[in-house]
């Protein structure tokens, strides 16, 4: 059992009919890519200096998914107080970015490996916030 599964089966109040599951995918994968795209950015910016202007954006997308990626994990893992509104608005908005930033490392992915696993992991964590969003409701 993961850390995040083992403190939402430890959460003293009811979660309502959240699959806990899909919530604690979410936050693992929330979790893995603002890691995943905060290392893509660093290693973006040790590519060779010529390199730099056409990785300028991908620093950018990395960075920004990172941000809200960190961030939607943090909201997923409070629970008192719950607004589905704002948990359905965060995670689209996730998904979003996750797409963006996927989609310009992948314009990477053949010359820069960190790019390729920083696109894969935008993915599953696109997919992690529109599965968490349809079994919301």
């Amino acid at each position: 059992m993961t850390q995040v599964a083992e403190m939402l089966r430890s959460y003293p109040a009811d979660l309502g009919r959240v699959d806990r599951e899909a919530l604690t995918r979410c936050i693992e994968e929330c979790y893995s890519c603002a890691q995943t795209c905060t290392a893509c950015a660093d290693a973006c910016m040790s590519e060779a200096d010529e390199m730099l202007p056409m990785l300028r954006k991908c620093i950018r997308s990395c960075e920004d998914c990172a941000d809200v990626c960190d961030t939607t994990g943090r909201i997923l893992s409070r629970h008192t107080g719950y607004d589905a509104n704002i948990t359905r608005a965060v995670l689209a908005a996730c998904a979003t970015v996750c797409r963006s930033c996927g989609d310009e490392c992948e314009r990477h992915a053949d010359r820069h490996s960190h790019c390729r696993v920083c696109a894969q992991a935008c993915r599953r964590c696109e997919q992690a916030c529109r599965e968490l969003v349809t079994s919301l409701g």
